[in-house]
């Protein structure tokens, strides 16, 4: 067991949500089994295997959005299926120890979750390209349990373009097609996610927002500059719309190894935009090598203690780890026909 007993307190408390993990990418790839525990990889060979259900309970994680991967080489129709396998995957894995592992859609869910000791698993698709360019594809994906979109991954696409990568177009906000994305998407209670997108679709999404948008795993660039991490003017835009941000645990991005840059990261969103804004956001599981103290969920009681070191509240703390995810999902409610998903 990992961090104090009064971080592991805070975390039966809040029992945290994390944003951003690909599991389900490699499950699909290599078979990775969410319910045995995996012994975290050696520090130079971490790209995967930083989650499971026991690394999850054990790191007082009471909820783990999973991202949904497909990558475009060339190839616009295919993409759909890909997240769809990945979906049967979770669905796979919560029939098999319905007690430990549930797929949850509202916070409600998620409380519930927490209430009988297992952990929520929810889900966001990584890249509007899987879509394929059509909107009853995104419904259809609400229908299945998937409750934010990420507009953007590395590559241009129908919606928007890419902060860094193929298609990368700086001036560029949303296509007229990403327009209606954001308002389907909004009309469906699915969250928008500014994961990845460039700066000025970043903007433009929230200035369209009506309902509060998230950025599921970035650093901020007021910490450390890095094309991947979002600036004040972005940080406030989001504030403005109720929305969170998630911290990512890469040290590419956040400018150092160790949990001090990571909160860094943190107690510049607070500073920027005020205690209700922050989240995690990992990118475990996601081709990352994590910062050293965490290597795997089951050490993010190490963070919580170095944020009581650095002097936050307690009460803040709650937010950050737990309250902001939980407040942006209330207020993204679901259609009632979408409830019984």
């Amino acid at each position: 067991m990992h961090g104090t007993p009064e971080a592991r307190a805070l975390h039966a408390q809040f029992p945290a949500i994390d944003l951003h993990a690909d599991s389900l990418m490699w499950a699909r790839w290599v078979g990775y089994d969410l319910h045995e525990r995996h012994e975290p990889p050696l520090p130079l060979a971490a790209l995967a295997g930083h989650v499971d259900v026991p690394r999850l309970v054990e790191g007082g994680v009471g909820a783990q959005f999973f991202g949904l991967v497909s990558v475009p080489i060339g190839q616009r129709r295919g993409l759909a299926a890909v997240v769809d396998e990945q979906i049967d995957l979770l669905e796979q894995a919560v029939r098999a120890q319905p007690g430990r592992l549930t797929k949850a859609l509202t916070a409600e869910d998620i409380e519930a979750a927490s209430a009988r000791g297992a952990v929520a698993a929810l889900l966001g698709i990584e890249g509007a390209h899987a879509l394929e360019g059509d909107l009853d594809t995104l419904e259809r994906f609400a229908r299945r349990g998937v409750r934010y979109l990420g507009l953007c991954h590395f590559s241009a696409n129908d919606v928007c373009y890419p902060a860094y990568g193929r298609g990368r177009r700086d001036g560029e906000g949303l296509t007229p097609f990403g327009r209606e994305v954001v308002r389907r998407a909004e009309d469906l209670g699915v969250i928008v996610d500014l994961a990845h997108i460039n700066r000025a679709g970043f903007l433009e999404a929230c200035a369209l927002a009506r309902r509060p948008p998230m950025v599921s795993h970035t650093g901020v660039a007021g910490a450390f500059e890095h094309w991947r991490n979002i600036d004040d003017e972005q940080l406030r835009a989001l504030a403005d719309r109720g929305g969170c941000a998630g911290i990512i645990f890469c040290p590419l991005y956040l400018g150092g190894n160790g949990l001090a840059p990571v909160v860094k990261h943190l107690l510049h969103i607070i500073n920027v935009a005020g205690e209700d804004t922050p989240a995690l956001g990992s990118d475990w599981d996601g081709f990352i090598v994590p910062t050293r103290e965490l290597c795997d969920a089951a050490h993010l009681p190490l963070l919580t203690d170095a944020l009581l070191q650095a002097g936050l509240s307690e009460r803040v703390i709650g937010k950050l780890l737990r309250d902001n995810v939980m407040r942006t999902l209330g207020d993204n409610p679901l259609p009632t026909r979408l409830q019984a998903a």
